[in-house]
């Protein structure tokens, strides 16, 4: 019996646990969409999207 019991508080722990998992990736997918719109939104504004922000290539000596 005590053995039945372990085992069902490690499956509670193991679900618990999961769903934990679920959440954080859920909320970081969120976050990332987030920035994504963001980022389109700023760019529909920005007059030089076409414009790279740095120089493809360095400054030679």
């Amino acid at each position: 019996m005590y053995e039945y019991e372990l085992q069902q508080l490690r499956s509670a722990e193991l679900i618990h646990r999961a769903e934990q998992e679920r959440l954080a990736r859920r909320a970081v997918l969120g976050n990332r969409a987030a920035r994504r719109e963001a980022a389109l939104r700023a760019a529909e504004n920005d007059p030089h999207t076409g414009h790279p922000r740095r120089h493809r290539f360095a400054r030679t000596a």
